[in-house]
């Protein structure tokens, strides 16, 4: 569902970019970066979506979002085809680095010498997917657009460095949201715009675990989680969620100034006395 899209998206950023002792840190930014990115990715993690007319995001931000939604479904054949593939990804990818690179010269001295306005661009809109996803905006007109374009500003002007991230964030986003459509019961195109279709003897024997893995439409799926929008899908992402919105707030304390490692290891050796007592 839109909403556990977003949501993975940000848990995702957040496991990825913290450096925290509840994340890898494989792709280290900055607390502004970890909090920004994680709205970013969240709505990036809506984008193979946007081949979908009357989904999540085709009115999250209005006409823009109308125009994009109707030119994605276009070329990538309608829905759960191009944009849920390997090649869409690596699409996506390529457009966020490429508008990324558009800035202006302001004649300023210092970090604003140079704004780069394209991922400013590319912010507004996933900001808007993500704030739709979450349904935070509902069905405003005005809070989409006030909402998105304040922080694209405000990164521009306040941490214009923490835009090298943008392609990044846009891959990681587009990979979650595909595996977590490939762990439904329909399943994603993963080679489009190669289509394999799964043999008769996949499909006539349904004893096997190969017909729901590997569908007649060339779908691939690995469906643990059934349907979309199953009690389990609901069991997974409630803890995913929660580990976001924790990353985030981490994130802010440590903006803040706040102590928060001798919090994380006070309540650690709290647990760790615990269980010894018990053991």
């Amino acid at each position: 569902m839109g909403g556990h899209h977003a949501a993975s998206g940000a848990a995702a950023w957040v496991a990825v970019t913290a450096s925290t002792p509840i994340a890898f840190g494989w792709y280290p930014v900055t607390d502004v970066g970890i909090m920004t990115g994680a709205v970013v990715c969240a709505g990036a993690a809506l984008l193979p979506d946007a081949d979908h007319h009357s989904g999540t995001i085709a009115n999250s931000l209005s006409p823009v979002s109308d125009a994009v939604v109707k030119v994605v479904e276009t070329v990538s054949g309608g829905h759960r085809k191009g944009t849920h593939s390997i090649v869409g990804v690596v699409v996506f990818t390529v457009i966020a680095w490429l508008v990324g690179m558009l800035a202006i010269d302001t004649g300023l001295e210092g970090d604003l010498k140079t704004i780069l306005i394209g991922p400013g661009i590319v912010c507004v809109l996933l900001v808007a997917f993500a704030l739709k996803a979450l349904k935070i905006t509902r069905d405003t007109k005005i809070l989409p657009w006030t909402a998105s374009i304040s922080m694209a500003v405000l990164i521009a002007i306040f941490a214009p460095s923490e835009w090298y991230w943008m392609p990044f964030s846009v891959a990681l986003g587009c990979v979650v949201h595909i595996l977590g459509d490939f762990i439904t019961t329909q399943g994603v195109p993963l080679l489009w715009p190669i289509r394999i279709r799964s043999p008769r003897w996949v499909r006539a024997n349904k004893k096997l675990p190969f017909d729901d893995m590997w569908r007649y439409g060339g779908n691939f799926a690995f469906p643990i989680l059934g349907s979309a929008g199953s009690k389990r899908e609901w069991i997974l992402m409630t803890p995913v969620s929660l580990y976001a919105i924790v990353g985030v707030a981490w994130a802010a304390l440590d903006q803040m100034g706040f102590d928060t490692m001798s919090v994380w290891n006070a309540v650690v050796g709290s647990i760790g006395d615990m269980v010894t007592t018990w053991a």
